[in-house]
């Protein structure tokens, strides 16, 4: 999680209510024997590779947040992952002021809409629990891309507030965001540090549609350590504020 003891009370508060809900949501599916990955899969049927679920994707209409998720081949998998899910965000739910990066191939966004940026990526294994988070390369699936710094801003707009497909997986993967929002940072970062030192290092390709580069910045994350780790930090955090109040 990085030093956690670098961020302002404001942001270890925020992490901690998003681990509470992240919890939260996997406590109450658990208590029914699902997960995240059940509910996203209910009613789906066999489960084929490549296949987005659901097959429209999610869309909450008032934010703008959108997710799907799928698997590949088993050869092309992280080890112990099942399946992963892909979050964006549209044009109409980014921040005031941010535009795509003028590529030479840029396509005009005709309804104002469909220029979305992919946020980040999230492996689970099979019991419903992240494995890995990771960025993509721009050919993987097929977003309009924007600088790291613009999509660091987008992240607090990921918002899904509906009760389709599930309301509490739709609750847990907004959490989640949240709650790695450090991570991601540091990853959007590397995302496009491990683009530009591509281009450099192949000059004669248009890094955003070369196939040798897929994933440009990945982490293993554990939850549960990770939420703890957040809470020993709010803990300090919590403890340092008495003894300054204690001292005046």
């Amino acid at each position: 999680m990085g030093d956690l003891d670098l961020l302002t009370q404001d942001e270890l508060e925020a992490l901690t209510e998003a681990a509470r809900e992240v919890a939260l949501c996997a406590r109450v599916l658990a208590k029914t024997g699902d997960n995240v990955i059940s509910e996203v899969l209910r009613g789906a049927g066999p489960f084929y590779e490549w296949r987005h679920y659901p097959p429209s994707d999610v869309y909450d209409s008032e934010y703008h947040a959108q997710f799907y998720y799928h698997a590949h081949p088993p050869e092309e998998r992280v080890e112990g992952e099942h399946g992963h899910f892909h979050t964006f965000l549209r044009p109409l739910g980014m921040p005031e002021g941010i535009r795509p990066v003028a590529l030479p191939d840029l396509e005009p966004d005709e309804d104002g809409n469909d220029a979305l940026a992919h946020l980040v990526g999230i492996s689970m294994d099979r019991s419903g629990r992240p494995i890995r988070l990771f960025t993509t390369n721009r050919w993987v699936t097929g977003e309009t891309w924007y600088r790291a710094e613009d999509v660091i801003r987008m992240l607090d707009g990921f918002v899904v507030d509906h009760a389709r497909p599930s309301w509490p997986l739709n609750r847990w993967i907004t959490a989640l965001v949240r709650f790695y929002r450090p991570r991601i940072t540091t990853l959007l970062m590397q995302r496009d540090a491990a683009v530009a030192r591509w281009q450099t290092d192949h000059p004669d390709s248009y890094v955003y549609d070369d196939r040798g580069l897929e994933v440009p910045s990945e982490t293993a994350v554990d939850l549960d350590s990770d939420m703890a780790a957040v809470e020993a930090a709010m803990r300090r955090m919590r403890r340092g504020l008495r003894q300054a109040g204690g001292r005046r």
